[in-house]
């Protein structure tokens, strides 16, 4: 199974004269660049978009692993925040995100001759709210992992077996997702929930959250480490750290952490994925 998507993915590359792909440095994305960059060598172009919603140390990860790659790797700034309808949280932010995104991408392609433009979209994404999704889409951007029907799961065994040693490196999404909707995203409270999640990451908590709403710090922990979490970290050290990060409250989500746990709002609202 894994085999036979991995040579429908080869031959997609094949088909490519040239190509660009968003690298966020994540798992999908990271794959796609791998397996572009073996078969079209210096013919395939990494990009890494660097805005204030990207934790420093993402962007860093992903130098490390386009130079494991040997992939050409560039990065450019996007103005994501400058723009109203992004940084006013509405439910379809990341729309305007991605056509930022892939507005610039689309830029450098047609200025240097390169006919495709990749993202690491698989086929689990395209089962949940994913305006941005759309913007690709609009864009003429190919989604490989997709197109080829495979799941978070599938990405992750194939990046195993083909010894990527981040295969099972954590889910990242950018800082934004971490506010309710409708709340205000400024980069002073970016950095806030960055600075945070940094913070925990180095108590060793890969899977981990903070969500932010005005100022209150909620964390979201895997369910099965919270009573750990609470009987051996130094609770009083952790509320007075997040306290000199601008937060005022510090909770813990007694649920658990859950990818994509702010969308719940959305299911009463009947939004559908544009994707």
């Amino acid at each position: 199974m894994l085999e036979d998507k991995l040579i429908q993915l080869e031959e997609i590359f094949s088909q490519m004269p040239k190509a660009i792909v968003a690298f966020s440095g994540g798992v999908d994305s990271s794959l796609v660049s791998f397996l572009a960059h073996r078969i079209l060598g210096d013919q395939v172009i990494a990009v890494t978009a660097r805005s204030p919603s990207l934790l420093p140390e993402e962007l860093e990860e992903a130098k490390i692993q386009a130079k494991s790659m040997g992939i050409r790797h560039e990065i450019i700034e996007t103005q994501e925040m400058q723009n109203p309808n992004y940084s006013s949280n509405p439910v379809n932010r990341c729309y305007f995100c991605k056509s930022e995104l892939h507005d610039r991408l689309k830029e450098i392609a047609y200025q240097r001759g390169y006919s495709y433009v990749l993202d690491g979209v698989n086929l689990d994404d395209l089962s949940d709210y994913r305006p941005g999704v759309q913007a690709a889409k609009e864009r003429g951007v190919r989604s490989p992992l997709a197109e080829v029907g495979m799941t978070k799961f599938q990405v992750r065994e194939l990046s195993r077996n083909l010894g990527l040693s981040w295969w099972d490196k954590p889910a990242s999404p950018c800082l934004s997702s971490r506010f309710p909707y409708g709340e205000t995203i400024t980069p002073i409270k970016l950095e806030q929930v960055g600075r945070a999640e940094i913070y925990l990451r180095k108590l060793g908590y890969r899977n981990v959250r903070v969500r932010c709403q005005e100022d209150v710090a909620r964390i979201e922990l895997p369910a099965e480490t919270i009573k750990d979490f609470i009987n051996n970290e130094d609770i009083v050290t952790l509320i007075s750290t997040f306290q000199s990060f601008g937060f005022v409250y510090v909770t813990l989500d007694l649920e658990g952490y859950r990818s994509g746990k702010l969308n719940q709002v959305l299911e009463s609202q009947s939004v559908k994925n544009f994707g």
